[in-house]
Parts: C-alpha cells; sequence; structure tokens
C-alpha cells in the first residue's frame, strides 16, 4: 500500500530498493527557503543495518503488509528472546537487538505485539506504560522545592531515571517504555 512519506510513522515497516525497513525515527524539517521533508532513520530487517534516507513530504513509499499477533514474553537467552503466539501457543525466538534498549522493560506474561511479515517475526511493539519498583532512590533534600526537582532513581531492570522527591525506594511506579520517563505512581 503507497503512503505519503510525511505519514511514515515509528514502528512502521516500509519497502525501500527492495528491501523492508523497520522505522526507527522521524522529524519533519521545514527549512526556510524550498519545501519541507522528512527525514527516516531505519533498520533492515534482515541485516539489521541501519540508515538515513530523506524524502519529500508529497513523495509516495510503500508501507508493506503486516500481520500483527499478540505474543506472550517467555524468557530472554543471551542474544535471543523467547515469545509465544497466544493463537497456537508456538514459541519463536527474535535477535535481543530487534528491541534495542527497549529489552530492558521485558517482564514475564508480559503480553506485545509481533509483526510478521510472510509468516516471520520482524519487530515487537511493547506497551506505552509498564509499572516497576525502584530499587534505589535518593533521599530527598530539604528546601529545593521552589522549583520542579527531580532525583534519580534506579529500576528493578537497572535503568536509572528521573523521579519526583516524595518516590521512595520500594515504590511501585509507571514508566513510558518509549522515552524511560516517569509517569505516575502505579495504583
Amino acid at each position: 500500500m503507497k503512503i505519503n512519506a510525511n505519514l511514515i510513522r515509528v514502528g512502521n515497516i516500509i519497502e525501500n530498493n527492495g528491501r523492508q525497513w523497520a522505522v526507527l525515527k522521524t522529524a519533519i524539517v521545514q527549512p526556510g527557503k524550498g519545501g519541507a521533508f522528512i527525514t527516516v532513520e531505519m533498520r533492515d530487517i534482515r541485516t539489521g543495518t541501519k540508515t538515513n534516507e530523506r524524502w519529500r513530504t508529497a513523495d509516495t513509499v510503500e508501507k508493506c503488509n503486516v500481520e500483527e499477533k499478540e505474543c506472550t514474553f517467555l524468557f530472554a537467552d543471551g542474544d535471543a528472546i523467547t515469545f509465544m503466539d497466544q493463537e497456537n501457543f508456538e514459541q519463536f525466538n527474535l535477535p535481543a537487538e530487534i528491541l534495542g534498549e527497549a529489552k530492558a522493560f521485558l517482564q514475564d506474561g508480559m503480553v506485545v505485539a509481533v509483526d510478521f511479515i510472510e509468516g516471520s517475526p520482524v519487530s515487537v511493539a511493547l506497551p506505552e506504560k509498564v509499572i516497576m519498583t525502584v530499587v534505589e532512590a535518593d533521599p530527598v533534600v530539604k528546601g529545593q522545592t521552589a522549583s520542579s526537582s527531580y532525583k534519580p532513581a534506579k529500576l528493578e531492570n537497572g535503568l536509572k531515571i528521573l523521579v519526583p522527591p516524595f518516590i521512595a525506594e520500594g515504590e511501585k511506579i509507571v514508566v513510558m517504555t518509549g522515552d524511560c520517563s516517569y509517569v505516575e505512581r502505579a495504583k
């Protein structure tokens, strides 16, 4: 299916130069002189190589027909991550680099969306928000409330993020998987 280049979104699978690419980043640039264009950072699905492309917003690109299935994360073993299809209970492995830094957010039994092209898995979409436990948080320093202040905290998966001063060690918080940012306390 052909789409305008300005409709390309992160997570789309597009075809370019006879190969399939997963879109990692997009940015629409509007220079002072001339027409707007879009820059797209993408990864080749088969080889894993990254490249940047630039299209005018009116250009068309081929969006691949992707079948999305709900799958359950089972375990990570070195460079491979094992998932189970919830429809037929088949297990399959994916290379860990497909997820990149988002691999740290995988939790036992987590349901994710896996994209398939021609029967083979090509990309994984995690839930937008996950609940994590704070394992290490600095104590609050009194008198720093004149402006909004944040303190570093370490999560159970080893990531460090900034949280508000009232978050203590052992609390469960909601974290955005896209940018590793604090959202709220878990209810």
